[in-house]
C-alpha cells in the first residue's frame, strides 16, 4: 500500500511527542547498535542518531516511499526495505525501537518474544502503538466501511482490536525480560483546520483502505467519514478540534546473565 511521508508528516509535532516519551523511557546509555523498527520517513532515526551519535544506526520499513525520504535526511544510516513481520538482524541489536508500526502486525504473542531473542543481554525492545481503534476516529471508518458498496473488499482490512490490552505483553514478555515497564497515556491533541481528524488519519488508519477504493469511491467514502467525525469531533471555542488518542507503551530489557 503506497505511504505519503508528506500526509503522514503534517501532524509532525503531535505524532513526534511519543516517540520522544518512548526515548526518554529507554535505559541503555551507549547501545553499539540500534534499529529503528518500522521508521517510516526517518524524523525519529534522526533524534536517535542525535542521542547516539556512537551507534550504528539502521532503518526497517516496508514503504519505498517513506525509505527514500529517511534516506535523504539521514544518509549515513543503514536503510532496509523489507516486511516487518519477517525482519531479522544479522547479528544480534542493543535496541530495537519500534514507533507506532507493530500495530499493523498480528500475533503480537509470537511477534513480541521473538523481537526479543534479537537483542543483546541487556539490550532493549522500545515500543509504542496506538491503541484508540475504540473510538470515534477509527470506529467511524469501520462504519463507513461495511456501510457502502465497497464493503466486500475493505472488510477483510477492518483491524478493529489490533493492540492488546496492557496486561497481555506482560504476560507474553516477562519470561525473558523481568525488567519491563508498560503504560499507557492519553493525548489531548488540538487540531486546525478543516476536517482534521479526517486529515489526521488519512495519514496512517485510511491509507489501506484508499489503496483499496477505486478513483471515483473515495470521495464518497472521505465525505461519509467526515460527516460522522464533525458530529464526534466538534470544534472547541478557540476554532480548534479536541483529539484524544491513546497509546501504548512499552521497555523490556532482555535479562544479562550472571
Amino acid at each position: 500500500m503506497p505511504w505519503d511521508p508528506v500526509q503522514y508528516l503534517s501532524f509532525d509535532a503531535e505524532r513526534l511527542r511519543p516517540a520522544l516519551d518512548l526515548l526518554a523511557r529507554v535505559p541503555l546509555e551507549a547501545p553499539e547498535s540500534v534499529v529503528d523498527l518500522g521508521c517510516g520517513p526517518g524524523h525519529v532515526a534522526r533524534i536517535l542518531q542525535t542521542r547516539w551519535p556512537g551507534a550504528r544506526l539502521t532503518g526497517v520499513d516496508g514503504s519505498p516511499e517513506m525509505l527514500q525520504q529517511a534516506a535523504g535526511a539521514l544518509p549515513g544510516a543503514r536503510w532496509i526495505l523489507a516486511d516487518l513481520a519477517d525482519w531479522q538482524p544479522d547479528h544480534p541489536v542493543d535496541l530495537i525501537y519500534a514507533n507506532a508500526s507493530l500495530h499493523w502486525l498480528d500475533g503480537h504473542d509470537a511477534l513480541f518474544p521473538r523481537l526479543l531473542t534479537f537483542l543483546k543481554p541487556g539490550g532493549c525492545l522500545a515500543v509504542q502503538m496506538p491503541r484508540n481503534h475504540g473510538r470515534p476516529s477509527h470506529l467511524a471508518a469501520f462504519e463507513v466501511a461495511e456501510a457502502g458498496p465497497w464493503r466486500e473488499r475493505l472488510g477483510p482490512l477492518l483491524r478493529r482490536q489490533p493492540v492488546a490490552e496492557p496486561e497481555a505483553y506482560v504476560r507474553w514478555l516477562e519470561p525473558w525480560a523481568p525488567h519491563l515497564d508498560v503504560w499507557q497515556t492519553d493525548y489531548l491533541h488540538r487540531l486546525e483546520g478543516p476536517d482534521p481528524v479526517a486529515a489526521w488519519t488519512r495519514g496512517s488508519l485510511l491509507v489501506p483502505l484508499m489503496d483499496a477504493l477505486r478513483d471515483e469511491e473515495r470521495g464518497a467514502f472521505l465525505e461519509a467519514y467526515r460527516q460522522r467525525l464533525r458530529e464526534a469531533y466538534p470544534m472547541d471555542g478557540t476554532g480548534r478540534t479536541p483529539f484524544w488518542f491513546q497509546r501504548l507503551f512499552i521497555v523490556a530489557k532482555r535479562e544479562t546473565p550472571g
